[in-house]
């Protein structure tokens, strides 16, 4: 996201708890903070304004409270998931959760799972708008893919089949979306250009099974997937018969996603490659 938005010739400030080193040298500008100290967020961003805010980092409503009582921005886009939409199905529209209709309660990270405290701070995105005029995007992705995925979901199964370790796997032929990295930063910074408000899904273009995977990966190794029911959960149990997202909102924008069968595919081979 970062790299394109410096292409496109904007100003860009980071704000970060300063732990991480990034590449982009006087590219950029830098305020440190942490987002859980309201006296901190109030000290580091006075007097700064933004045309838009586009927050990776808020994982509850208290999160988001927290920063928008203290910095102003005319737009702000908030990193939510799809995961705001519990039980999901084919082409699942943005319709399925509207932020402006449940109920919010103010709560920190670790007072619910992860997909209630991401509703809640789409909630409290939205009660902020309507109170200061602001125009709020809540961003929904799937599980994010790539190289730099430090979740390692599909590695999971490519090291399984390298090593002859067992999985238990509950639906091979569930359909799922995923969104590859580079698709994840690229619509980011695409929509930090373009005026649109409210929920909008984004995911890699297509959709794949668990199956799917496996053949790709049982080709690659030139081994065999074992699948037993007392062998190691697997990562993507429990999705319904399908978990996909419509994208049309997001198309219309002028954005177009990567095919999600390449996508895999290159970030199947990258672990195949280091497993060898």
């Amino acid at each position: 996201m970062t790299k394109a938005l410096i292409a496109a010739g904007h100003q860009i400030t980071i704000a970060t708890r300063g732990q991480t080193a990034d590449p982009y040298g006087d590219a950029v500008s830098r305020i440190r903070f942490d987002r859980a100290d309201e006296a901190g967020i109030a000290a580091a961003f006075r007097g700064h304004a933004y045309d838009v805010i586009a927050d990776k980092i808020a994982y509850s409503s208290n999160d988001v409270r927290r920063l928008l009582e203290h910095v102003s921005c005319g737009r702000y886009i908030l990193m939510s998931s799809a995961a705001v939409y519990g039980k999901m199905r084919e082409n699942t529209p943005e319709s399925d959760f509207d932020p402006a209709q449940y109920p919010l309660r103010w709560c920190e990270r670790a007072d619910a799972d992860y997909a209630e405290v991401k509703r809640q701070a789409e909630c409290a995105a939205v009660q902020y708008a309507s109170k200061n005029r602001m125009q709020v995007t809540a961003v929904r992705y799937p599980v994010v893919i790539g190289a730099h995925d430090y979740t390692k979901r599909l590695y999971f199964y490519a090291a399984c089949i390298r090593n002859g370790t067992p999985m238990q796997i509950d639906d091979p032929d569930a359909r799922l979306s995923l969104i590859h990295e580079q698709d994840a930063g690229n619509f980011l910074a695409h929509i930090a250009d373009t005026a649109i408000s409210g929920a909008v899904n984004g995911c890699s273009d297509g959709d794949i099974s668990v199956r799917e995977i496996l053949a790709h990966l049982e080709a690659r190794l030139g081994r065999k997937a074992i699948l037993r029911s007392d062998g190691t959960a697997a990562p993507y149990n429990g999705y319904p018969a399908f978990a996909t997202l419509d994208t049309a909102i997001a198309k219309q924008t002028g954005f177009r996603f990567s095919d999600i069968r390449k996508a895999v595919s290159e970030t199947l081979d990258g672990y195949c490659a280091a497993l060898a």
